[in-house]
């Protein structure tokens, strides 16, 4: 009720007080004066909609019924909304003329001097009065409107400095990065290298392999990275061609190369021949969005077991499912095709030793992160056996 009050009055209050000046004034006797005179004031509740046809139905009011409230407040109007010279000047001087001008114009007096003289000061200071506020508002509107924009401006350009800064900032990570992993990954991938060919047992030249492997890899997504902060930094040449992004075709091979007891059951899981085909064609193959965060999943997971259950076995299911619609009224009874990912390990091997591996505790996080980001869920807990299950679910179409 309030804020339709607060439209409404600066409407009607106006209206209201031109009603009752043309009252006081005319009185309930002098029918035509009164009569201009309310039609005057009524006019103003269109004023701002055309603001100088109003003025002009004002003046009569002015010269018959002696008003003032109607034409200086329909003059003010005028001088806030269109205020063109000219038109402000020719409309000061009809109400000027309207003022000065007595009804019937046969009573004006010529030669009283004083009278005129005093009559004329007055009308000018009618006119001029209005307008210097309706134009005095109109200024201080713009202003505030100059000021706003000089606000929305100033944060802009902080925001610019902020990018700015946080892309010299990806910069500098980028050659750090660079400088220090790059240069440690590739004295492991050398020194495998160096023992798959100056050693004669067959596991340890397979162990080296495997090593080497993982090194290559790890500077391809390391040089993929890299180029990707650079460019975020203003340097689009450093980015080059995007490096390929892993999929659920490169899961088997990642598994194979966890040194864990891993069972897997998805697409192109290994030893099952064409079992996996139907889960990897059509809609449940995805986007390649929806297939790497399914990837990193599976990684991040596996990583996991290595770090905190040794020697526990796992289970890697990754099928193409129907997911609950979205909270909303158009998408109620609607399922969504989608992806799910579930990596479930026991409880680990007591007599495994435990390796020592750095964790900094933000590999959950980044996946529920990745998984919110795409629309899906992610779920990490452990289970009643003593294991731990991580569960995602990606919907296709989100990348």
């Amino acid at each position: 009720m309030a804020p339709r009050l607060r439209r409404i009055a600066p409407v009607v209050v106006p209206a209201l007080l031109a009603i009752a000046d043309a009252v006081l004034v005319n009185g309930l006797g002098m029918v035509l004066e009164l009569a201009v005179s309310v039609v005057a004031a009524a006019a103003l509740l269109v004023r701002r909609r055309w603001p100088l046809l109003v003025f002009l139905v004002t003046l009569p009011g002015l010269y018959i019924g002696y008003i003032w409230f109607a034409p200086m407040i329909a003059l003010y109007t005028l001088a806030a909304l269109r205020p063109g010279r000219v038109r402000l000047g020719v409309c000061a001087l009809l109400l000027i003329t309207a003022h000065f001008l007595p009804y019937p114009i046969s009573d004006f007096e010529p030669t009283a001097y004083r009278e005129n003289t005093l009559v004329l000061i007055d009308a000018c200071v009618t006119s001029a009065a209005p307008i210097a506020l309706g134009l005095l508002v109109r200024t201080r509107r713009e202003l505030a409107s100059r000021v706003d924009d000089l606000t929305l401006s100033l944060r802009r350009e902080d925001r610019l400095l902020a990018e700015r800064v946080k892309a010299t900032e990806r910069a500098r990570l980028a050659r750090e990065m660079h400088d220090v992993v790059a240069h440690q990954v590739s004295l492991i991938s050398l020194q495998a290298g160096a023992l798959q060919i100056s050693t004669a047992d067959e596991a340890a030249r397979d162990g080296a392999r495997t090593i080497r492997e993982l090194s290559v890899r790890t500077l391809e997504e390391l040089r993929h990275m890299v180029g990707v902060l650079r460019a975020a930094g203003g340097d689009a040449r450093e980015a080059g061609e995007p490096a390929p992004q892993p999929g659920l075709d490169e899961l088997p091979r990642l598994i194979e190369l966890s040194a864990l007891d891993v069972t897997y059951e998805g697409p192109a899981a290994p030893g099952t021949g064409d079992g996996g085909a139907a889960a990897a064609t059509g809609p449940a193959r995805g986007t390649r969005t929806v297939e790497r965060a399914a990837y990193r999943t599976v990684q991040e997971a596996l990583t996991n077991v290595r770090k905190h259950a040794p020697g526990a076995r796992v289970r890697v299911r990754v099928d193409a499912v129907q997911l609950a619609a979205p909270d909303g009224a158009e998408a109620a009874g609607r399922a969504r095709e989608g992806l799910r990912v579930e990596v479930r390990n026991g409880p680990p091997d007591a007599a495994a030793p435990v390796p020592a591996l750095p964790g900094g505790g933000h590999g959950l996080v980044g996946l529920r992160e990745r998984a919110q980001s795409l629309g899906g869920t992610l779920e990490a807990r452990p289970t009643a056996e003593g294991g731990f299950v991580v569960r995602a679910e990606f919907p296709y179409g989100a990348g």
